[in-house]
């Protein structure tokens, strides 16, 4: 291996120590506990080899957020395919979503932290414009299916995005003890309402 090589291989691996030792905080104290310096501390570096790889603390979150984005895509993708009708895709889209949501809290917290992206933000960014276009994509199919291709589709797809995203961030604060079937039987219930909605 030649000195390129190495020096290429070893900056790689400091930027991977980083964002290790960086998700390991966010695990274990929430991301409110993240800082360069203790990102530093951990990884017994000085805080200038942290500024060599991550400009500041937010180009961190921005790694994990696109991480996070490609990860429900992913989750999005499967769940789309175990089904023919685009309605049917759109309800096990909802449970996957919501799944996803419960399963990785630190991911979808940081994802939507501040609401669903910006469309500037989503063009810019290929890990949330594939999460995006799945969204809507099936939701023009569903639109096709009923015969109503003439709606518009983006604003359908704001509201079947605010169903869900409404319906998990209520129950991710919410302390009422309610079964976790009780939730599910709620999605289905608002995922069923939004696809009859498709017709009109």
């Amino acid at each position: 291996m030649g000195i390129v090589e190495r020096k290429m291989r070893h900056k790689e691996e400091i930027r991977s120590g980083i964002l290790a030792a960086a998700w390991h905080m966010v695990l274990t104290d929430g991301w409110q506990s993240l800082s360069i310096r203790k990102i530093a501390d951990a990884i017994e570096y000085s805080i200038p080899v942290i500024y060599n790889h991550f400009e500041n603390k937010e180009a961190i979150l921005l790694e994990f957020s696109k991480e996070g984005f490609q990860k429900m895509a992913l989750v999005l993708h499967e769940a789309k395919s175990t089904v023919d009708k685009p309605d049917a895709q759109l309800e096990a889209m909802a449970y996957a979503y919501w799944d996803f949501a419960f399963e990785n809290k630190e991911y979808y917290q940081l994802m939507f932290g501040l609401g669903i992206p910006a469309c500037e933000m989503v063009n810019q960014f290929a890990e949330i414009k594939e999460m995006t276009t799945i969204l809507i994509s099936t939701i023009r199919e569903a639109l096709v299916q009923v015969n109503n291709e003439q709606a518009d589709y983006f604003l359908k797809y704001h509201a079947y995005w605010s169903i869900l995203h409404g319906l998990v961030s209520i129950q991710m604060i919410e302390k009422s003890g309610k079964t976790d079937a009780f939730r599910k039987m709620i999605l289905k219930d608002a995922i069923n309402g939004f696809c009859k909605s498709l017709a009109f």
